[in-house]
């Protein structure tokens, strides 16, 4: 029988549903969902939104050097070993019990060039080579937060110096209305990314729930009308906001110029619940 296995406040939980797949939540929040026996296969929509981005950062089955800030259950990274065998990439998850109890429990095949440090994410950017990377996704929380040091001016010049010329940058977030954080994020991202665009669920954007909005940024043109196309097929239809539209969402938001950077929205109670 296979059983729930806790970890202080992370818990990996069988899904009945499918033989070998696993949710790993933190605080009682869903963190990760992943199917050993089909690491295509996406449960979340944020994770799905992310992936369009890597499915469409080159040509299908092209390699890529990617670096992951926040590690969970190694959903994306498994994602794209799958998607781009060769790819070359690095992880960071700052807790120890966590990454161990995942590479025990749900080890990465072998050959899959997925390599995880224990540590700070924005240690493990700071240490990388300038222009080493073609795609950085920033998907860390600490429970349902954000460390606030990866939201300021600091980790976005760190970020661009990072990435390669043509490079994406790609940042799942939280957030309800009045969208101030995902305005000052985009904001800052702007300072250091000529190319933005946002995709999340109407309903978000609209300002009727708390959700998720992946933020897209690069410095060469982003193929907007191809994650427009992928992400209104998906199960759950989002939209991707850019040019013009983007622009009066950021609206008079100012970039957050302080290393520090600023805390992210609580989501309300029962915002993430497991049905």
């Amino acid at each position: 029988m296979v059983r729930a296995v806790d970890l202080g406040t992370a818990r990996l939980l069988p899904d009945l549903d499918r033989p070998r797949a696993w949710l790993l939540t933190v605080d009682g929040a869903p963190q990760s969902h992943l199917d050993l026996d089909d690491p295509g296969h996406l449960e979340f929509e944020y994770a799905r939104r992310l992936a369009h981005v890597l499915d469409t950062a080159a040509p299908s089955g092209v390699p890529l050097d990617l670096v992951h800030l926040g590690g969970g259950a190694l959903t994306l990274p498994r994602y794209a070993a799958f998607r781009r065998p060769g790819s070359r990439q690095r992880v960071a998850e700052v807790d120890r019990r966590l990454a161990e109890l995942v590479a025990e429990r749900l080890p990465t095949p072998a050959g899959s060039g997925i390599e995880v440090t224990v540590g700070d994410a924005g240690a493990l950017l700071a240490a990388a080579p300038a222009a080493s990377a073609d795609v950085i996704v920033a998907d860390v929380f600490r429970g349902s937060a954000i460390p606030a040091h990866l939201t300021g001016a600091g980790h976005v010049a760190e970020a661009a110096r990072v990435l390669r010329p043509g490079g994406t940058y790609a940042a799942n977030l939280a957030d309800a209305a009045p969208l101030d954080f995902t305005r000052a994020r985009l904001a800052t991202l702007r300072v250091h990314f000529a190319e933005l665009c946002l995709i999340a669920e109407p309903a978000v954007l609209r300002g009727r729930r708390f959700g998720n909005l992946v933020l897209v940024a690069s410095r060469a043109p982003l193929p907007v009308a191809e994650l427009a196309r992928r992400a209104a097929a998906d199960p759950f239809p989002a939209r991707v906001v850019h040019g013009a539209e983007l622009t009066r969402l950021i609206g008079d938001a100012a970039p957050v110029t302080t290393d520090a950077g600023i805390p992210s929205p609580r989501p309300p109670a029962g915002a993430f619940d497991l049905a």
